[in-house]
């Protein structure tokens, strides 16, 4: 019968360390995605802004040597991160390809112009200096008109602002849930201890030898499962970066292994502080109040 009490609580105790490490696991991991998206929130900025192009539209009567010299200029700008020159007949194609249907043999003639296609560094694509650009390039007597959508730009810019401040307030609100969470996974392992606590109290053991093993037993738990999740982090960063290479997640790996270390920082901190005001709270309990 003893035995099989003591297999019983084995199981008991087994599963409770389990179910700590889970939620270990699955709130720093949370919390690392979360954490990632922030770092490289400025990243995923640049990258959807310098998606947005400029076009300039060429007059008929333009020479190759205008449009060789200005895309040049455009090249040594500081506003510039590409060029892309575009022909009539080659946007005459985009747009066949893109409608089904060959449009010039309707109206007898090619519609397009000239283009060239200009791609900015992230800094520069904001409708004030956007309309500064397109003021200086109507200058040049070559250029016909200057397009850029507007409403996509203010809509991006105004979006950006919004998502980085819910990010970072998502964020803050789950540290706090993520730490709520734990501690409660830590105070059920400790209560199912209680008696054990009580009893060595009461043969004069003090209050920091009887903590000390709790709090070593729920660092090793915070240990392995930060550790699991900043497994899991690697995973999502690889996948997300062999997908998506363009956003460069892993493109500064100390970057990466300082939030890394971050998880696990937490995981000990949160493990530690939690054990501690949990073994606190049954020490300070009468006999009769543990039943």
């Amino acid at each position: 019968m003893s035995k099989s009490f003591d297999k019983y609580q084995k199981r008991r105790l087994i599963s409770s360390y389990f179910s700590v490490i889970i939620s270990i696991t699955l709130v720093l991991f949370l919390l690392g995605v979360l954490g990632m998206l922030v770092i490289n929130a400025q990243k995923v900025e640049t990258h959807f802004k310098e998606q947005i192009a400029l076009s300039i539209d060429l007059k008929e009567n333009v020479k190759e040597i205008e449009i060789a010299q200005l895309q040049k200029n455009l090249k040594l700008s500081d506003y510039v991160k590409s060029t892309r020159f575009i022909s009539k007949e080659e946007a005459a194609e985009i747009a066949q390809e893109e409608n089904g249907e060959k449009f010039m043999d309707f109206i007898g003639y090619n519609p397009f112009q000239n283009s060239i296609d200009v791609y900015l560094n992230s800094e520069f694509v904001t409708l004030n200096k956007l309309e500064e650009i397109k003021t200086n390039l109507l200058q040049k007597s070559y250029v016909d008109e200057v397009r850029y959508d507007v409403d996509l730009v203010s809509l991006m810019n105004k979006n950006v602002k919004r998502i980085s401040f819910w990010l970072i307030a998502i964020s803050i609100v789950f540290a706090f849930i993520a730490m709520l969470l734990i501690n409660s996974s830590i105070r059920l392992a400790v209560y199912s201890k209680r008696f054990i606590i009580k009893t060595m109290q009461m043969v004069g053991a003090t209050k920091h030898f009887i903590r000390r093993p709790f709090i070593w037993k729920s660092i090793r738990l915070g240990i392995l499962g930060s550790l699991l999740a900043v497994a899991g982090l690697v995973v999502v960063a690889y996948y997300l970066d062999k997908n998506l290479p363009e956003l460069n997640l892993l493109s500064n790996p100390t970057l990466f292994a300082s939030l890394c270390t971050g998880v696990v920082l937490l995981g000990i901190l949160i493990t530690w502080i939690s054990t501690f005001f949990a073994t606190q709270r049954f020490l300070n309990l009468k006999t009769d109040d543990l039943y």
